[in-house]
């Protein structure tokens, strides 16, 4: 907790210094406001896994930016700001959100994009789409089971995951720099086209037209072609030369491809664990971890959530977060703390502090609910089991904690904090066992305390 607490203060030291900045939720934690926040203290911010399903919000001065590919330390003047490897960019959407920044006057000259990241082209998000129907609707699917296992995952339908998949199948990966290299990139999309056309035209889908691909990526390619380097080499360099790189996920730990509550995840390692593949950068040169949590649960999409609520309690939880997503707009399904699944991620990605956002949202409810144990088939236990289908059958063990109707969004330190939202704090701190580091208390950067 230190190390994090004294990158806000001011006093954070050291040479060639990592950070991590992981969600330790369902998404949605608020990573970006963090990472705008640490950004001041480091040169380099790295964006390691993930596409533009995911988003931050950050607020600077009242003024919102939505960010859905390029990392948060863009919206600092100076910084280096690298969308790495692991990645899937979409070239179209990266585009929209450069020209966004741009007309809102933020300099974004610092990006740089890797050349081995892989690109989302338009038939992923239809196969993305194609894929959702299927598991939906089509009742062949599911065979003679009853009640079917077989449901949508619930994604963005941005074609991250079949995306993920032609980087694992290998022939018809395309990377950005295949971008600026036309033979290369029309054999790939030759291979995706003959893989993949007769499924769409079984299905009644156009299938993919190679030439028009060709000629929009490139298209993308060429204005996108001063900002593709090898940043393997590059983060390596800044290392050398005594530069503080930050490392921010996207996601959460949750919906981990390895770890989360599978098969109801995204389609990339979005805990710590990814930071190395996603970067070049050895997951050791983490000198920190900084776990994102908000104050109660959220998720998006299909797949068990043990503490959802369906009542007036819950919806008021999401008028007054705004939980919306910041891609689509669809509401996120919310929940009371989840601190079994917290003490579960915490641990896998070795957080060496926790950020509690958005406690000012639960200002007003008169009784706070914590989920501190589960009932499976009967039997309690303390430990997470993210196999969805497990997950499942959980049923939350509460412990009840008095809630505050006091504001918390002028608190600039703990003491500011009514004693029953300190009590809160401190449940969370002594039951997942890592030191809080920072509380969010309002949107706004100024809105945040750090913890010494």
């Amino acid at each position: 907790m230190s190390a994090i607490s004294n990158a806000a203060s001011g006093s954070f030291k050291g040479q060639g210094v990592c950070t991590g900045v992981v969600g330790l939720q369902w998404g949605d934690e608020g990573k970006g406001k963090i990472v705008d926040l640490l950004t001041a203290r480091h040169d380099v911010v790295v964006r390691y896994n993930g596409g533009a399903n995911a988003g931050h919000s950050v607020v600077i001065a009242g003024q919102r930016y939505a960010l859905h590919l390029i990392p948060a330390g863009i919206l600092s003047p100076g910084k280096l700001a690298v969308i790495g490897n692991g990645v899937v960019v979409d070239p179209e959407a990266l585009l929209k959100e450069l020209d966004t920044l741009t007309a809102k006057g933020v300099d974004v000259s610092g990006l740089v994009v890797s050349q081995n990241a892989h690109v989302v082209l338009p038939y992923h998000k239809e196969e993305d789409t194609l894929r959702e129907e299927l598991l939906k609707g089509d009742a062949a699917l599911a065979g003679d089971s009853e009640p079917s296992i077989v449901t949508e995952i619930g994604t963005t339908r941005r074609g991250i995951g079949p995306c993920y998949a032609d980087k694992v199948q290998r022939a018809a990966g395309v990377r950005m720099a295949d971008l600026l290299r036309p033979e290369i990139l029309t054999a790939k999309i030759k291979i995706a086209a003959a893989l993949k056309n007769p499924v769409f035209v079984s299905r009644g889908k156009p299938p993919i037209n190679v030439s028009e691909v060709v000629e929009r990526a490139l298209a993308f390619g060429k204005r996108l072609a001063p900002m593709i380097r090898d940043t393997t080499y590059l983060l390596h360099e800044q290392l050398a030369s005594g530069k503080r790189v930050m490392f921010e996920g996207a996601n959460g730990t949750l919906l981990d491809v390895d770890h989360g509550t599978y098969p109801y995840v995204t389609g990339s390692s979005t805990a710590a664990g990814g930071i190395g593949p996603g970067s070049g950068v050895p997951t050791q040169r983490l000198s920190s971890l900084l776990g994102v949590m908000k104050a109660y649960s959220t998720r998006v999409g299909s797949g068990p959530m043990p503490t959802e609520l369906f009542d007036a309690v819950g919806e008021g939880i999401r008028q007054r977060g705004r939980e919306f997503g910041t891609t689509t707009g669809r509401p996120r399904r919310v929940g009371w703390l989840d601190l079994v699944a917290l003490k579960y991620t915490a641990m896998i990605n070795g957080a060496t502090g926790l950020s509690v956002m958005l406690l000012d949202v639960l200002s007003g409810v008169e009784r706070l609910q914590v989920c501190t144990a589960y009932s499976i088939d009967g039997k309690a236990t303390d430990r997470f089991p993210a196999d969805s289908f497990d997950l499942a059958k959980a049923k939350p063990v509460y412990t009840t904690l008095p809630g505050f109707v006091e504001p918390v969004t002028g608190a600039r330190k703990i003491s500011d904090l009514p004693p029953n939202a300190r009590n809160y704090l401190d449940t969370i701190e002594r039951t997942v066992g890592v030191p809080l580091a920072f509380v969010s208390v309002g949107p706004d950067r100024e809105q945040t305390i750090a913890v010494v």
